[in-house]
């Protein structure tokens, strides 16, 4: 028995649109309507025939839904929340695919009747693309994906959104909000920022000039552009709305980049050395977790 029979999906992004291809490829009875307010990618979403239905309007996409999911910016949750909120069944569960779980939890409870049936989702995964065209059926496939219900989420309505991501090929972990909040503050929100940062200062170096920077390009400052050509409305939603973690462990980060520009200035190698090896060690754990391969550049083809 499928968890969810009738699924609304409002916004068809790179997540929105993945999930509407893992969706028709894991479970193809389902009934997929479709909703975006970018009047041209709900018209792309629909060329694409990612969808049974795309709805003219977000409260039309919620009426006959059993789960509506929010694939929009989290800072625009809440908005849509409250617009679809006089249309939704008091049967359909509410979830999302957002990366910050606490702000999210309380827009879509102050909006939506019934916090028994709101159960906010992150699925792990994404790439620096974005659009209907970027999506894929196995973005979610060995990933995590985490659930952050509140208290008085219904236990039923948890474990049938659990049984839909581990469908979809999933590993579902539940997780109390602000925790993750924290977590992928770390693992996730600060990698972005340094990024953003690093891709930025190298465009702003007066005496490296862009084609320089462009033409000598080394795995490192490679890989930090494309973390940096992520979706810009998503990743300021995200540093906005999870402020106090992001700020929290950029202050811890700048702590410890302050002790390496100590080392270096004064010649400590042990120091660096000691904390190369930590790092090292770290990523070792990332490969046997599972989480990378192991592959000389990434598994890149070098051609």
């Amino acid at each position: 028995m499928l968890p969810f029979e009738r699924v609304t999906i409002l916004g068809t992004g790179l997540i929105g649109s993945s999930l509407a291809r893992a969706i028709r490829n894991r479970m193809p009875t389902v009934r997929l309507t479709g909703y975006d307010r970018d009047a041209a990618v709900a018209a792309r979403a629909d060329e694409l025939g990612l969808f049974d239905d795309m709805a003219d309007s977000a409260g039309a996409s919620v009426c006959d839904a059993d789960l509506v999911v929010f694939a929009v910016p989290v800072r625009a949750i809440g908005a849509a929340a409250e617009e679809i909120a006089a249309d939704l069944p008091r049967d359909a569960v509410v979830s999302d695919v957002g990366s910050v779980k606490a702000s999210v939890l309380k827009a879509m409870a102050a909006a939506i009747e019934g916090p028994d049936r709101i159960v906010p989702a992150h699925p792990v995964a994404g790439t620096e693309r974005s659009g209907p065209d970027a999506g894929f059926a196995e973005l979610f496939e060995n990933r995590w994906c985490i659930l952050t219900p509140g208290a008085e989420a219904d236990a039923r309505n948890v474990e049938r959104v659990s049984e839909f991501w581990r469908r979809l090929g999933s590993e579902v972990e539940l997780m109390e909000a602000g925790h993750h909040d924290m977590v992928l503050a770390i693992t996730s929100h600060l990698p972005h920022l340094i990024a953003y940062t690093i891709v930025g200062t190298a465009s702003d170096i007066e005496d490296v000039t862009s084609s320089e920077v462009i033409k000598y390009s080394a795995g490192g400052f490679r890989d930090f552009t494309r973390i940096a050509a992520s979706d810009p409305t998503m990743w300021r939603d995200v540093f906005l709305e999870n402020k106090e973690a992001v700020l929290s462990t950029l202050q811890r980060f700048t702590e410890d980049l302050t002790q390496l520009q100590r080392a270096i200035r004064w010649d400590d190698g042990d120091f660096l050395f000691d904390r190369f090896r930590e790092t090292r060690d770290t990523r070792r754990r990332v490969i046997d977790a599972g989480q990378d391969t192991a592959a000389p550049d990434f598994g890149r083809d070098r051609r």
